[in-house]
């Protein structure tokens, strides 16, 4: 009889990773499109979303308690009820007085638990697989992350578009769109309550008496690991380009053509970018999981930051030929998420390699908080970048700071059985 220890990854690992993607798809695209949506500028709209990634980018200021306190499994059901809370408070401030203002401040909130839960959700998922299954199933755990990215992304913005025609009330729409992703998680804070399974290895790892010097030693042993320098160097600057790509890719999609962008409406945006987009970009995570756990990630990575960062030239072309037809936009966006989808599964396993010892969940949340950073910031002012560039020079900029990733991609030091079956 299987028992709750040894439940098959598949009845955990896609539902886990599917409510972790929500709440960072509300902040990286939802909330972008919503508020251009509403009359919103592109430097606010930059500006204020930015500062949405700050839980991600400080989470591991207390990532060691989500190791000291209590079992993850129990953050991990307890935070999908509370961002669920979040998701609809969100849709009842559409209407309100100051409702710029109060919807950032529940986003933020959201946001906050969100990366809690990431916190949670990565360790138990470090922790009740092994090291060859870890890779073999990011391609499966990015599958649903994308799945619900079209669900949460490309569905709901379609959703809000067809109600913002139907109802002429883009308030409602918004409103009807985070009712729904509120009922989306206590439907997973009910499975994941009586599903999701009890690793031996998942408990506090020190005693009471012992938490603060464990809560600092967890960092030390990160920042005094070896070459810790090209560590942050790699993680800050591989998504450097498409930290400043990514705030603008909707607005240049939504603005008309005498403002230099494409002048697609909220639905067929939900249905390129957020649709079409995340189905290639899941396509290549699969294909990305499965080389690195045949090959190892040392002998794919140079292929995989290629394939990152060369496809930003398809916005380049966008910008300047400025096409109108809806099939080959669709295209265009299908090749550049496509060859980020496959070549981001590298960044995803170097972390894992790095955080890899007896704090492996609070490094990992280092790691990606350290990742968010690399985010947050040049996003912040990316909006005031494109605004004196204009899109098309804005996005040949975008591709200019794709530089460093490859100089640090050639500094890097990677073990070369990292991420290989065992059994091969």
């Amino acid at each position: 009889m299987q028992t709750k220890q040894d439940r098959s990854p598949w009845l955990w690992v896609p539902s886990l990773y599917f409510g972790q993607a929500i709440p960072y798809v509300v902040v990286m695209t939802l909330s972008v499109l919503m508020y251009k949506d509403r009359g919103v500028g592109n430097d606010d709209i930059a500006f204020y979303t930015s500062w949405l990634y700050l839980p991600w980018v400080v989470k591991p200021l207390w990532s060691p308690l989500v190791d000291m306190v209590r079992t993850k499994r129990w953050w991990i059901v307890s935070l999908q009820l509370a961002i669920g809370a979040a998701l609809a408070a969100v849709g009842f401030t559409m209407h309100l007085p100051g409702w710029f203002q109060m919807s950032l401040a529940v986003l933020w909130v959201m946001a906050f638990f969100s990366a809690t839960h990431d916190i949670a959700a990565d360790g138990f998922y470090m922790l009740g697989l092994k090291q060859y299954q870890q890779a073999a199933f990011v391609g499966v755990r990015s599958t649903f992350y994308r799945l619900a990215t079209i669900a949460g992304g490309g569905a709901m913005a379609m959703l809000a578009g067809k109600l913002t025609t139907s109802t002429g009330d883009v308030g409602f729409a918004w409103s009807v769109v985070f009712f729904v992703l509120a009922a989306v998680f206590s439907g997973l804070f009910a499975y994941h309550s009586v599903v999701l399974g009890r690793p031996a290895e998942d408990k506090a790892v020190v005693g009471s008496e012992n938490k603060l010097a464990e809560f600092f030693a967890t960092f030390a042993s990160f920042f005094g690991k070896r070459d810790i320098w090209l560590i942050l160097g790699f993680i800050l600057t591989f998504r450097l380009g498409e930290s400043q790509l990514l705030k603008l890719a909707i607005p240049f999609m939504k603005d008309p053509l005498i403002k230099g962008g494409l002048g697609m409406t909220t639905a067929q945006v939900g249905l390129a970018y957020s649709t079409i987009g995340i189905i290639a970009l899941t396509l290549g995570g699969l294909l990305g999981g499965l080389l690195i756990s045949r090959w190892g990630l040392k002998r794919c990575l140079w292929l995989m930051v290629f394939a990152v960062h060369l496809p930003d030239v398809v916005f380049v072309y966008l910008a300047t030929a400025l096409p109108q037809d809806f099939v080959l936009i669709a295209a265009s966006i299908a090749l550049e998420q496509f060859g980020y989808g496959f070549g981001f599964t590298a960044m995803m396993l170097y972390m894992i390699m790095v955080s890899d010892g007896e704090h492996k969940t609070a490094h990992y949340a280092l790691c990606t908080g350290l990742m968010a950073l690399g985010m947050m910031v040049p996003g912040m002012f990316s909006g005031k970048i494109q605004e004196f560039l204009g899109y098309q020079h804005f996005f040949i900029y975008v591709c200019v700071m794709t530089i460093p990733a490859f100089i640090m991609a050639a500094l890097v030091k990677i073990d070369p059985e990292f991420g290989k079956r065992v059994d091969q």
